[in-house]
């Protein structure tokens, strides 16, 4: 496949998954991973240290599928919207596991009588692969920037 559509596809795979999470479209949230699979939300700090300390750990789709579940029915928080821009999203190299790729994100979060504020701001650190045809997600690290620990992190990013 040449470069520039492959590229185009990665593309599309994140904004795909960022439209997922914005519209509230959680349950189709685990559909953009391979079953065996690994979801980490970590601390630059800590990613750059080699500590393995993870705010979120998801270690397969059915855990992914859990997070979600337990959003649905458990969990008790103020309602909000949330707005992901994705910016920079680049092929790092293709290896025969998959394929290295990054992106910048910036999460925006509106609660329903507050104003819009930054929420959370880092990149993705990614290995995809593709599965019965499409582009998936085996490993998702996202690494946010701030040492401060986001006290409502309650979504997937």
């Amino acid at each position: 496949m040449p470069a520039s559509e492959l590229n185009f596809e990665i593309e599309q795979l994140y904004y795909d998954y960022a439209d997922c999470l914005d519209d509230g479209e959680l349950e189709r949230w685990p559909e953009f991973f391979t079953a065996a699979c690994l979801y980490k939300i970590v601390p630059r700090e800590n990613l750059e240290r080699g500590l393995p300390l993870a705010l979120m750990l998801c270690e397969s789709r059915g855990m992914l599928e859990d997070r979600v579940a337990a959003l649905r029915r458990t969990s008790v928080y103020a309602p909000r919207a949330l707005r992901h821009l994705v910016t920079n999203v680049r092929i790092k190299e293709e290896r025969t596991e998959g394929i290295r790729s990054q992106a910048n994100y910036v999460v925006m979060q509106t609660l329903v009588d507050d104003e819009t504020r930054v929420f959370n701001v880092g990149r993705y650190l990614d290995l995809v692969v593709r599965e019965e045809g499409r582009l998936k997600f085996k490993e998702r690290l996202c690494v946010f920037d701030s040492l401060v620990v986001p006290g409502s992190l309650i979504y997937p990013l």
